[in-house]
């Protein structure tokens, strides 16, 4: 127990009590010491909780009480199992004390020094130094704009808030995740052209923002992407690259048919118009060339529009050709305003006529559309029943050489009969090695699939692993650097030697006792053994001895009297082996006896009793005053 009290106290010093070098064990500690060590461990462990305690023992006994209470309470909700009240803490026994300081010990932070509530590593070092300072900000208090200095002024005032706005970034990257790599002139431009990431915003504020988004946008796009992979790319059975270049030309195919399928919707008015940009936007995507033919066309109602339009246009041409009279320029200029009105309403009326013939052509279009269905059904008929008309056509020329015809029609048959079967036995012959060709081919491609699904899952397994493996590298680092913060932290005076020697010391003491005990164990055995052999050779000789003296005792004066002998020598040995266990027995109640007496030495009774009595007396005197001072009032 002593290396165990001094690994303790030192812990408890590291803590912050303030324990005197002279005491050295567990048994020397008084009541204050004993507050204070649990008080500074309560401290350490749960600040909220030890910042109402005191770790100064107070002279009243009721207040005392009350201490001892609340520390109890405190010990309790940290989860102490044991039996602890406020007697364990002013009349405290060694055992008790030890167990409930090494309780709290182990649950003290790994750095045990007075910063030791606080945690480790650099995200709890950051975390530390923003409750500082978020601490004490608060603990200055609120003073009005105009009483302000310039350091309250930053601290209480807006001018440090800043909006939170983010702008797109160009970095400089090696490869695309979709067209793969990078062309050498892009490549030219981010060397050469490309400025800094600073310089490519309006605004400084916005930077860090900015990096924020871009960082935040591509660990998303990196995480959708592994896990799209992990779903649907491994079942793919596709390289990345191949993969990511098929997804590139599927959302190309798929903007191309929404962009047809509006141009469609767009109506005819608009068609030329929306031909003509739609295939500009498919040069963009490279895929014009092969659908511009198709949609610069256009429909027959688009050519008759245009030309429509040509000829609507072409009569200003004539008029801007015409010569110019010799007249006034004020009658220049109402013929022309004539001319105006007049061209207004021809387009006018040329407009309502083209709506009537969009609406009439509408119609027929509608008609048409189902008087060529009309049309396929009818003509699908005529095919029919000209079929049906040469058929009986030929049945009818063969009527009149009825007999004749139906034996050339029974030759004919027979023959096809005999050919079909011959064609039959030749495919027969044909069948039979490609059914098993075909067999091979398919439990190929069946183990070939089910090797590729083997391999896949395998794969996926794989995937797992690293995850799990890189989850536990990184959970091993933190534990690594967090350690070695710790060890940093740790007190240079004290050598680890000297803590490793200790410990050696104790392993090899407790070697040392295990062997004893093993010793004493097997010597206990060998002198048992011993004993039940003794005790069975004693029992058979006497067995022996008593039969062949009563055999000779009938007939033999001096032999009845050595039997009488021997039965009295037997009943004194059995006498004398059952005093010598009763005599083991008694001494081994005596060592139980003494080890009960020193336990209760070390528990203090008789000074804990007398202590009791002390602070009674103190609590008696205590109540008077009070009751004295009561009736004085």
């Amino acid at each position: 127990m002593e290396e165990v009290d001094k690994i303790l106290i030192h812990s408890l010093r590291l803590s912050g009590t303030d324990i005197p070098e002279e005491v050295q064990s567990i048994r020397e500690f008084t009541t204050e010491l004993i507050i204070e060590s649990v008080v500074r461990c309560l401290r350490v462990i749960s600040p909220s909780v030890g910042a109402g305690l005191s770790h100064i023992l107070p002279p009243g006994m009721s207040a005392r009480f009350r201490i001892g209470m609340s520390l109890a309470q405190a010990c309790q909700d940290l989860g102490y199992q044991g039996e602890v009240g406020y007697q364990t803490f002013l009349y405290s026994s060694e055992p008790e004390i030890r167990r409930l300081l090494l309780f709290l010990v182990e649950k003290l932070p790994r750095d045990a020094s007075e910063d030791a509530d606080q945690p480790v590593g650099k995200s709890a070092t950051l975390h530390k130094a923003i409750a500082a300072a978020v601490k004490e900000q608060l603990a200055i208090p609120w003073v009005p704009p105009s009483c302000r200095t310039p350091r309250l002024q930053l601290l209480q005032g807006s001018c440090l808030l800043k909006r939170f706005q983010a702008q797109p970034l160009v970095l400089h990257r090696e490869s695309d995740p979709f067209l793969g790599k990078v062309p050498q002139e892009r490549k030219e431009f981010f060397v050469k052209f490309l400025p800094p990431v600073s310089a490519q915003l309006p605004q400084p504020t916005s930077l860090v923002p900015s990096l924020f988004e871009l960082n935040m946008a591509e660990l998303s796009a990196a995480q959708d992407w592994e896990n799209e992979w992990k779903s649907q790319g491994l079942g793919s059975r596709m390289t990345p690259e191949e993969y990511r270049q098929w997804k590139h030309q599927r959302l190309q195919r798929r903007l191309l048919d929404q962009l047809r399928q509006g141009a469609s919707r767009s109506g005819p008015a608009h068609s030329g118009t929306t031909s003509r940009d739609l295939i500009q936007l498919l040069g963009t995507f490279g895929m014009g060339r092969e659908h511009a033919g198709a949609l610069a066309k256009g429909s027959r109602f688009t050519h008759s529009q245009h030309l429509a339009y040509k000829q609507e246009e072409e009569p200003p041409m004539q008029v801007q050709v015409l010569p110019i009279s010799r007249s006034s320029e004020q009658e220049l200029r109402e013929h022309q305003a004539a001319e105006l009105e007049a061209l207004e309403t021809e387009l006018g009326h040329l407009v309502g006529q083209i709506t009537e013939i969009e609406g009439q052509m509408s119609t027929l279009g509608l008609t048409l559309t189902q008087v060529e269905g009309e049309v396929r059904q009818h003509q699908l008929g005529v095919i029919e029943r000209q079929q049906t008309l040469r058929v009986k056509g030929q049945t009818v020329e063969l009527l009149p050489d009825a007999e004749n015809n139906m034996a050339k029609l029974q030759v004919v048959v027979e023959s096809s009969a005999q050919r079909v079967i011959q064609l039959a036995a030749q495919w027969e012959k044909h069948r039979v090695p490609l059914i098993q060709e075909f067999r091979d081919l398919k439990a190929l491609h069946d183990s070939k699939e089910l090797e590729s699904s083997r391999r896949l899952s395998e794969i996926r397994e794989l995937h797992e692993r690293i995850r799990s493996a890189a989850d536990e590298a990184k959970r091993k680092d933190d534990v690594y650097k967090q350690l070695l913060v710790e060890m940093e932290s740790l007190p240079k005076d004290v050598s680890r030697s000297a803590y490793t020697q200790r410990i050696l010391e104790i392993v090899s003491n407790i070697r040392k006792q295990k062997e004893e005990i093993t010793k004493i164990l097997s010597d206990t055995k060998e002198l048992q053994k011993e004993i039940n052999g003794l005790t069975g050779k004693l029992d058979r000789t006497f067995a022996v001895t008593d039969e062949l003296i009563f055999k000779d005792a009938k007939r033999d004066e001096a032999v009845r009297k050595a039997y009488k002998y021997l039965a009295a020598l037997h009943e004194n040995c059995s006498q004398l082996i059952q005093t010598i266990e009763d005599t083991g027995t008694i001494l081994r109640e005596i060592r139980d006896l003494e080890e009960q007496i020193e336990s209760e030495t070390s528990k203090k009774t008789l000074s804990n009793y007398e202590r009791i009595l002390g602070d009674y007396q103190a609590v008696k005197q205590e109540n008077a005053i009070l009751l004295s001072r009561s009736q004085e009032t």
